[in-house]
């Protein structure tokens, strides 16, 4: 710079250099920067997404190349983007994937409805590929609306709808049911104008009718059948059997149409009238709750949804309830049946129904329908309470009934199925397992009177019995020469059967209160049992001495008795009444006696043991006679205690017979011999200690040694008695003559 200072000047603060200096600064700068560029070896010219080599060479950036390659020397080569997934691809996904391009760059993701197992959103490459479909389905349960069902598919799902419905077409994405108006023909065989006039309109009202129009419909339904039924005409000069076909023809197509046409109806409850009375209240929804209630103005009806429900048919839940009060003209004169239950209670009660007098309906007839088609055997039981129309008389008998129609196309009242839960003079609530058309109806009846000869019957044996059999225990327990295991046995049976007479004497027809009823018949069902099952260890014991006797093992048998017999003899009769009471307890007493009812079967938890008793016994007697007649002829004539061997088994074969075929004759009180076996049953039945009595004390000779001893200690003692009363009166004779002195 020193150099320069006599060449350089300055102006204005500015540094001025001479003309000849400014030619030649920029020759120097440009050799300068050729220095420092040959200093770091790298081209300053490279492009973008490139990075130098050298002076002279560039290579792009991954994911970029350039038309010579990687690597290029030219001024003009720029470096573009290498598109890995093509076309064509570079890379490969692998299946369910596809290749996302990006700058200088790419990924691997999963097709729609694919994801990897790893839960990850991209790869790299095919080996990192997991991809495997997504269910739908399962993860989005409620992807589909309405009652449409969601399939799945490979990478997709899509939503159907349940046979029997189809998507809206105003709204795709709903399904609706697809209705048809159903097929209701006339009944064959019978000729009416105004029964074809009808099927008519009907058939007008099917060519018309469209799913958008289904109230209106049901609205003409219901119009058209109570114009039939308000003004029949020559429907009511048709015999009654016709009449009969005519009203199941009306009652099962009517729920046939309503069951179908309620399904395309919005939901929530709905209800339709008509001038002539007739009403149907319906409860239409895809999910409902737990217990419906449908009420009218004479009837109501309770249902649990679950049974409304219970059908796999498409569309919404359906229940309907129609009271119909024209009908009852139809069904006039129809014929009732009851089933074997409400017979038996009849029985019980002794009423006949008056033959030849129809039932009286109580009540509308009422037409009960589900969107479930299997209502013949309902999971619960669906409630119905009737008002009545007119109160029942004193003698006239309440059935809760439906119409069974037939094979021929006709039908009757039915009770089978169906039982009341109360009745009242105005009203009258009832259950039933099946759905159908039902009614309440009032039947008169006559009451059997009782027959005086067997209750004097009964009162005099059973007393008579009762005495006998005190005397009985009273011997078996004080004659000590006769007191053995044999003995303890009769002992305890005729105690049972004791207790059994007198409670049935006393309590048997004392209905009120009914929990008293209930006890006592509960304390007959055991005693009487208990008396058979002492009856089966008396059979047991026969049998096992007469086993023995060949080994004269008699000791043996009379330990085994005395350990088993007060458990079984008292123990078996308790589990059984126990079981008994604790499953069904309402069906000990009956309106008119204190004893097992005969519903549902329950008068066998007595009959099935004492038969099951009687077989065992009337076995074990076959064999015991059978080894007595082999064995016996052989034995040592001079076993005292196997000498009455045979006499005890006469006497038990006795016993058997006149226990257990007072209860064979009971089971056959049916049919004309009925009469003759309720006097048979009656007779032997309160005879049976007398009998007891007879067999084993009056016919024992020990017995009768026994009594005699204790006659003649009695006459002692009074002879005694009365020797000792005069000789006081001697004694005092005589002193008053002193004592006068």
């Amino acid at each position: 710079m020193a150099a320069l200072a006599g060449v350089c000047t300055m102006r204005n603060g500015y540094l001025r250099l001479p003309a000849r200096l400014l030619v030649l600064l920029p020759l120097t700068l440009a050799a300068a920067a050729r220095i420092a560029s040959a200093s770091t070896d790298c081209a300053h010219w490279c492009p973008a997404d490139s990075t130098c080599v050298n002076a002279t060479t560039c290579r792009c950036s991954p994911g970029f190349s350039s038309s010579s390659g990687e690597i290029f020397t030219s001024f003009s080569e720029i470096c573009n983007d290498i598109i890995e997934c093509g076309p064509p691809p570079i890379v490969s996904c692998g299946k369910f994937a596809a290749c996302q391009n990006t700058e200088g760059s790419y990924y691997c993701t999963c097709n729609a409805g694919y994801k990897l197992v790893s839960g990850a959103k991209t790869f790299r490459n095919e080996s990192e590929n997991t991809c495997q479909d997504i269910d739908e389905c399962h993860w989005y349960p409620r992807i589909c609306k309405g009652r449409s069902k969601c399939v799945n598919t490979a990478g997709n799902y899509i939503c159907e709808c349940p046979r029997g419905l189809e998507f809206d077409q105003q709204h795709p994405n709903l399904c609706k049911a697809v209705i048809s108006f159903p097929t209701w023909t006339p009944p064959h065989g019978v000729k009416s104008q105004m029964l074809s006039h009808f099927f008519e309109r009907i058939q007008d009202l099917g060519r018309n009718y469209t799913s958008a129009s289904a109230q209106d419909t049901i609205q003409k339904v219901l119009q058209v059948v109570d114009d039939l039924l308000e003004s029949p005409r020559d429907l009511a000069t048709l015999p009654r059997s016709e009449q009969h076909r005519v009203a199941t023809n009306l009652l099962v197509g009517q729920e046939q149409v309503l069951r179908s046409l309620s399904k395309a109806l919005p939901g929530g409850p709905l209800t339709f009238n008509t001038a002539g009375g007739t009403e149907l209240s319906l409860e239409v929804e895809e999910q409902g709750h737990r217990n419906v209630t449908l009420s009218q103005n004479q009837t109501k009806m309770l249902v649990n949804w679950d049974v409304v429900q219970g059908s796999g048919d498409a569309g919404p839940s359906v229940v309907g309830l129609v009271s119909m009060p024209g009908m009852g003209k139809l069904l006039a004169e129809a014929l009732l049946v009851l089933d074997t239950e409400k017979q038996a209670v009849l029985q019980e009660t002794h009423k006949d129904l008056r033959p030849g007098v129809s039932p009286v309906l109580l009540s509308d007839v009422v037409l009960a329908f589900l969107s479930n088609n299997n209502t013949q055997n309902l999971s619960s039981p669906v409630t119905f309470i009737f008002q009545h129309s007119v109160t029942p008389g004193p003698r006239e008998e309440v059935f809760c009934v439906f119409w069974e129609h037939n094979q021929n196309g006709s039908g009757y009242w039915s009770t089978k199925g169906c039982w009341i839960m109360g009745t009242r003079d105005t009203s009258t609530t009832c259950q039933c397992t099946h759905l159908s058309s039902f009614a309440i109806l009032m039947a008169p009846y006559d009451v059997q009177e009782e027959d005086p000869a067997l209750a004097a019957i009964t009162y005099v044996g059973l007393s008579l019995s009762l005495l006998c059999l005190l005397l009985a225990a009273l011997t078996f327990l004080l004659c000590k020469a006769i007191q053995n295991t044999s003995t303890s046995l009769h002992l305890q049976l005729s105690l049972c059967l004791f207790l059994a007479h007198l409670l049935f004497l006393t309590a048997i027809d004392r209905t009120k209160p009914k929990v008293l009823c209930a006890i006592t018949a509960g304390a007959l069902h055991y005693l009487y049992l208990a008396s058979f099952t002492w009856m089966l260890l008396d059979g047991l014991h026969l049998f096992l001495t007469a086993r023995n006797l060949t080994v004269v093992n008699y000791s043996s048998v009379s330990r085994f008795m005395k350990k088993f017999m007060f458990p079984v003899g008292y123990g078996v009769p308790a589990v059984i009444v126990a079981i008994s009471a604790a499953s069904r307890p309402h069906l000990y007493g009956t309106p008119t006696r204190c004893w097992l009812h005969t519903h549902k079967g329950f008068i066998w938890t007595f009959l099935g043991p004492v038969c099951t008793i009687f077989s065992i016994n009337l076995a074990f007697f076959v064999m015991t006679f059978w080894i007595l007649k082999n064995k016996l002829s052989s034995l040592n004539s001079d076993v005292s205690t196997l000498q009455n061997t045979r006499m005890l088994t006469f006497k038990a074969t006795a016993q058997l017979f006149i226990l257990g075929c007072t209860w064979c004759l009971g089971i056959l009180q049916v049919g004309p011999a009925a009469r003759a076996m309720a006097y048979l049953f009656t007779i032997i039945n309160s005879l049976q200690g007398v009998f007891i009595f007879l067999v084993y004390c009056l016919l024992s000779h020990q017995v009768w040694e026994q009594y005699r001893k204790w006659l003649k200690a009695v006459t002692k003692t009074k002879a005694e008695s009365e020797k000792y009363t005069l000789s006081s009166r001697a004694t005092s004779d005589n002193s008053k003559p002193s004592m006068d002195n």
